[in-house]
């Protein structure tokens, strides 16, 4: 499993391609809370969240490529 960090580096990384390469998209792009805690149960149930949240970006890049019409 990553790593709060790597998540939220990932999340980063996607939300930025989706905002340069597919604007569009940027609407579906919910906002994520900037602190996270630190206790531990918290913290593994932050991580699924973020988990969850960097998949549906993947999902919502994946989507979009298999309507996207390429000429």
């Amino acid at each position: 499993m990553k790593t709060i960090a790597e998540l939220q580096q990932d999340i980063v990384n996607i939300t930025t391609n989706i905002k340069e390469e597919f604007p569009a998209l940027s609407k579906y792009i919910k906002k994520m809370p900037a602190k996270i805690s630190g206790k531990h149960k918290k913290e593994v149930m932050n991580n699924k969240r973020l988990e969850e949240y960097y998949n549906s970006l993947v999902e919502l890049l994946r989507e979009h490529s298999k309507t996207k019409v390429f000429s």
